[in-house]
């Protein structure tokens, strides 16, 4: 077979990520049509530039999950052919087998990998730590730092210090401490996991318990549900007998364990939330402390509620601009984050088809050969562009509140 043209790679590669394309026009369409009951995502439909990084975090969202059903992937990620090593966009591949895709739409890498299916298989890795890890850090960051802009004191002293010098380290020289190989043989990354992943369960519990505390039929059956549930996931997550670093949990039965999550993957998925929770920690605790003096907490405590009811229930809730701003940003950094740890081999296996690891195969023979290097990387830059678009344009709507 003759080796696609460029105009029947571009048209190929359309057409694999046609579901992508239908799920975005879909997503967009539902959400104009009801966006004035959408509250501040509804209004991001008025900002251009949020839309477009809205777009093109959707794209890679969308990517991700379909690439986990095998719909857009055209080879495994880790599939090689030695024919095909470091040969140009649109390669035919030598023997074809029945059922095989007759191409390498993007051509293949120094070990003879379809560089397409690794960029694409890539954006699975990104799309689940990066947001879940995030999601992760900003509860400990508001578990923790509520009550110390609300309380003050010793408490928020203790928090603040140890904040402090957990942000003196440089951030990226901190992130590759946890990942090096002899910090992950000593099982401290396990032990961190064990603290860190304990607060959505006690984030989850003081929300559902301050807000229906004088509601008790309700709130017990509810709270017991949310505990058992995130306890069940949590400690799933926690122990895995499976991964040669040591684990906290090692008494819990096989029976019972709903997943397992890959050393490197839990590793690098620590210190993404131990890198992020103090940062987040002191935004929370500086919005705490200018909000407590508004007019609507001091009608609360009037009315006799509790603490935890005015911080989840008032503050937190007017916080939520200046948060879901730094949330997408920080999906941002955490994306660079990941491909910087992936470019350097930390974290994550060699072998993984994470955009920093695939850029770092093909930058060893990038003057001669560019296409393995270039995809993920203008994969990476359009999705952190896409995060800081985003981030922009609900900043630029939540000023108009």
């Amino acid at each position: 077979m003759e080796p696609l043209s460029f105009f029947e790679i571009i048209t190929q590669i359309l057409w694999r990520f046609s579901p992508v394309f239908v799920a975005l026009v879909a997503v967009f369409a539902l959400s104009s049509a009801y966006r004035r009951k959408l509250g501040l995502y509804g209004k991001l439909f008025d900002s251009p530039i949020g839309m477009i990084g809205y777009g093109l975090v959707m794209f890679w969202v969308f990517t991700a999950l379909f690439a986990a059903l095998g719909l857009i992937i055209t080879h495994a990620p880790l599939e090689q052919i030695a024919g095909l090593k470091n040969d140009p966009p649109g390669s035919p591949l030598p023997d074809l087998e029945e059922g095989q895709f007759a191409y390498y739409l993007l051509g293949g890498d120094n070990l003879g990998r379809d560089v397409f299916s690794r960029m694409v298989a890539g954006s699975t890795i990104v799309i689940f730590i990066a947001p879940l890890a995030t999601v992760f850090a900003f509860m400990v960051g508001i578990t923790l730092g509520l009550p110390a802009g609300y309380f003050g004191g010793k408490f928020d002293t203790i928090l603040s210090f140890a904040s402090n010098l957990i942000l003196a380290f440089p951030v990226i020289l901190l992130f590759y401490l946890l990942v090096t190989p002899e910090i992950v043989q000593t099982g401290i990354p396990s032990y961190m996991a064990a603290v860190l992943f304990i607060f959505p369960i006690i984030f989850a519990s003081v929300l559902i318990n301050s807000r229906y505390h004088t509601q008790p039929k309700f709130r017990t059956p509810v709270l017991i549900g949310i505990v058992t549930t995130l306890g069940l996931l949590y400690l799933s997550l926690i122990s895995d007998k499976t991964r040669p670093i040591p684990t906290v949990v090692d008494f819990w039965p096989n029976a019972l364990d709903l997943f397992n999550v890959p050393g490197g993957v839990l590793v690098v998925f620590v210190s993404v939330v131990f890198v992020n929770s103090p940062t987040v920690f002191r935004i929370v605790r500086g919005l705490t402390l200018d909000i407590k003096t508004r007019d609507y907490v001091a009608a609360g405590q009037t009315r006799g509620e509790g603490a935890w009811y005015i911080m989840l229930w008032e503050i937190l809730p007017n916080a939520r601009g200046p948060l879901i701003v730094d949330f997408c940003l920080r999906i941002g950094y955490t994306t660079i984050l990941l491909g910087t740890l992936g470019f350097f081999g930390l974290g994550l296996p060699p072998e993984s088809p994470d955009w920093g690891t695939t850029i770092n195969d093909g930058r060893k023979l990038l003057s001669v050969y560019a296409h393995p290097a270039l995809p993920p990387a203008l994969a990476l830059l359009s999705l952190v562009l896409g995060l800081n678009l985003l981030a922009d344009g609900l900043r630029e709507e939540s000023l108009k509140d």
